[in-house]
């Protein structure tokens, strides 16, 4: 199989920290995956969280942005248009197992070093490990009346964490039953229900920029770790101390993968 036959292109990016890709949109389907780092990726469809353990999957044509939290090591996968319309039309984020984590390294490593045998042979069993993974729904949703777009962009900023429900309609000009109708209208969740979305999306990049679990906790305004973490388990499957190991293991066998 020659480069011009791959279903499968592949590129590898560093990132600083703060860094903001413009919105933009490509003509194959891209998985996103950060060795390091944590992304936030907004489309029409939400704002994806996508820490290590994670990979995002956007369809052709999906406009979308990135923004970079601390520095992200980023490994993108482009996908032709038969094999895009294996993963579907919406975006979505798929866990990465150790062997999905070392075959997209391996294939994006082969890619740059025009290993042709190599892409033939690796190919087949990344595209199989993909469309095994499992799925996770978290991500968040975002608005379209401007009176919910306006209490969200608050939220999103992080400038009024403790503000409640009926304090922010006041400041947005409708009223709090107005408001709480609108999240479930609009973005299928309560409004404690997305908040907390929030409050894990901004704990996900605190941890990323090495801050404590117990200092995440208190700022994403959990009374106790205990609370955070059990938060933290139900949402993403894993406890934050394990994620943190999980983040900051060696890349175990890439010398072999080359």
């Amino acid at each position: 199989m020659r480069p011009s036959s791959w279903p499968i292109t592949a590129l590898a990016k560093n990132y600083p920290r703060g860094w903001h890709v413009a919105k933009h949109r490509h003509r194959r389907g891209q998985l996103i995956y950060a060795k390091s780092g944590v992304m936030h990726v907004t489309t029409r469809e939400g704002i994806w969280i996508v820490p290590p353990q994670r990979s995002l999957w956007i369809p052709i044509g999906m406009e979308h942005e990135i923004h970079m939290e601390g520095q992200v090591s980023v490994r993108m996968l482009y996908l032709d248009g038969p094999t895009s319309a294996l993963f579907g039309p919406r975006c979505k984020v798929l866990a990465v197992s150790a062997l999905l984590r070392e075959l997209v390294l391996a294939v994006v490593q082969a890619h740059a070093d025009k290993l042709h045998e190599r892409m033939t042979i690796l190919t087949p069993l990344l595209l199989h490990e993909l469309r095994t993974a499992d799925e996770t729904a978290f991500h968040i949703p975002v608005p379209s009346d401007p009176r919910l777009k306006n209490v969200c962009r608050r939220l999103l900023a992080g400038t009024c964490h403790t503000e409640t429900l009926e304090q922010l309609a006041a400041r947005a000009g409708a009223s709090s039953r107005t408001l709480a109708r609108l999240f479930d209208k609009e973005l299928q969740m309560s409004f404690v229900g997305w908040r907390q979305h929030v409050r894990l999306a901004r704990a996900l990049s605190r941890m990323s920029l090495g801050h404590s679990i117990k200092t995440v906790a208190r700022d994403a305004g959990y009374a106790s770790c205990s609370a955070f973490s059990s938060m933290f388990h139900r949402v993403l499957g894993v406890t934050p101390t394990d994620y943190m190991k999980q983040a900051m293991e060696p890349e175990s066998g890439r010398s072999r993968s080359r």
